[in-house]
């Protein structure tokens, strides 16, 4: 894909991601990993937020086609879907976490009708917990939705099996397996942490 390779290299330039794989992160689950990622630096970089919605939205295109609405994920995925929906001049949404415990008590903030296609919008996927929940919101509401589409993946096992089981699809502007390709290519990592690296997408429960 066109902007798979531009857009890994556009996240380690920004240090929207590091990699440590010999001094590991402990993530909130309580797993060691070797990289952590902040997608929400690459608002403040005009390119770097371009290069990712027009991947979205190249995806999309290919992918759902058919799309009528655009759905952001509360916090992150909202200003992705944002510039995303203004490119494919097609209404927005975005979905909240929960629903508001007050007013209205809503979870989904824009109009939604029941007969829309929707694409959902999220920054970054892991095993896809925060953004199915977010699906099974907009579906409750009468709407059908035609996939996820995210700026990164980790790639995850737990990932894919939490899509099939939802009998839903994903795609991503860029993922682990090209950010590690990138980095090893710009001198980042060495032969050893590439291995390491590989070694905890496949089995980040055991690694190290």
């Amino acid at each position: 894909m066109e902007f798979e390779q531009t857009v890994a290299n556009d996240l380690l330039r920004i240090r929207a991601v590091t990699l440590r794989p010999d001094h590991p992160f402990t993530w909130a689950s309580g797993i060691k990993a070797p990289i952590y990622t902040d997608n929400r630096l690459t608002i403040s970089y005009p390119d770097v937020r371009q290069h990712i919605y027009q991947g979205m939205s190249d995806l999309i295109r290919r992918f759902y086609g058919e799309a009528t609405v655009i759905a952001g994920t509360a916090t992150a995925g909202i200003p992705h879907a944002a510039w995303v929906a203004e490119e494919l001049g097609l209404p927005m949404i975005y979905v909240r976490s929960k629903p508001k415990d007050h007013g209205q008590g809503r979870q989904i903030e824009g109009v939604l009708a029941p007969d829309a296609k929707v694409v959902v919008i999220d920054d970054l996927l892991s095993t896809g917990g925060s953004v199915l929940n977010a699906v099974k919101a907009v579906q409750k509401e009468g709407a059908e939705v035609l996939g996820v589409v995210a700026d990164f993946s980790y790639q995850l096992p737990a990932l894919d099996e939490n899509f099939a089981a939802a009998n839903l699809t994903y795609h991503t502007v860029t993922n682990y397996t090209t950010l590690i390709e990138v980095a090893e290519r710009n001198h980042m990592v060495t032969y050893a942490q590439k291995d390491s690296l590989h070694a905890w997408r496949k089995d980040p429960a055991n690694w190290g």
